[in-house]
């Protein structure tokens, strides 16, 4: 099963691009224990090692070729003609790795789309590869926690988390966050000796209901808002995401 593509540039090695997919339920349609978190790894080592000149990026091609020859494959390089190497990704993805739609018309929706612009935005600024992903909340809390955060970094004394919520879809996601901020917090400040900030990531308002008259639309989006704000949990919407971005690239100086 295709999870990437691997695009270089012929004669400039070091001009690389590697893309995995960002939907991973395809391939745990085959492995249900799928470990996302060393694929995402992966991706990010690939990207950062062939992008190097020389022996460097030639040494990891062997790595890919032959550590992971269990798990991951390489498949046989071919050439291919593009206008530039990000529409040449983009159609290589659309070929060969993303899964077809029934319908020309779906699209990501729920939490799946607010995690996607999120990490778009992130990649944008260049630092997406720096960050943590999946963080698992069970090293603050206690063994056998099952809450993942999606991605965070640590700039100076205050760890920062990001946490995708859809308020159209994920009904219980606000109440889970609530329910688990103070010992996240407290965890955080006894392991990392540092200061939690969680951010909540939403859809606008607008995104959930254009009837500003349909008041129990509206009243849920703000009860799960106020939620989350209740237990120190900043709230932001997608709007927000290129500053929040920006903000990351200036702390981790990329």
């Amino acid at each position: 099963m295709n999870i990437g593509v691997l695009l270089r540039e012929a004669g400039q090695p070091e001009q690389t691009v590697v893309r995995f997919t960002q939907d991973w339920a395809r391939v745990r349609c085959v492995d249900p224990d799928l470990d996302v978190a060393m694929l995402e790894g992966l991706e990010s080592e690939l990207r950062g090692k062939l992008s190097e000149e020389g022996a460097q990026a030639q040494a990891m091609m062997r790595v890919l070729e032959d550590s992971f020859s269990n798990a991951v494959q390489i498949t046989e390089p071919k050439a291919y003609l593009a206008e530039s190497m990000i529409s040449g990704i983009e159609e290589l993805m659309r070929l060969y790795v993303e899964p077809r739609k029934r319908q020309a018309a779906i699209r990501k929706s729920g939490r799946q789309a607010i995690h996607a612009k999120m990490r778009s935005q992130f990649e944008r600024v260049g630092v997406w590869d720096f960050m943590r992903k999946r963080i698992a909340i069970s090293g603050y809390t206690k063994p056998g926690d099952p809450l993942r955060i999606d991605c965070g970094y640590r700039p100076n004394g205050v760890v920062r988390m990001f946490h995708a919520v859809s308020l159209d879809s994920d009904t219980e996601w606000p109440k889970v966050l609530a329910f688990s901020a103070a010992a996240i917090r407290e965890g955080v400040a006894r392991v990392e000796n540092a200061k939690l900030e969680l951010t909540a990531v939403v859809e606008p308002i607008a995104a959930v209901t254009t009837d500003r008259e349909d008041a129990d639309r509206v009243a849920q989006y703000r009860f799960s808002v106020e939620t989350m704000e209740a237990e120190d949990i900043r709230v932001l919407t997608t709007n927000d995401l290129p500053r929040m971005a920006e903000t990351a690239q200036r702390e981790l100086r990329v």
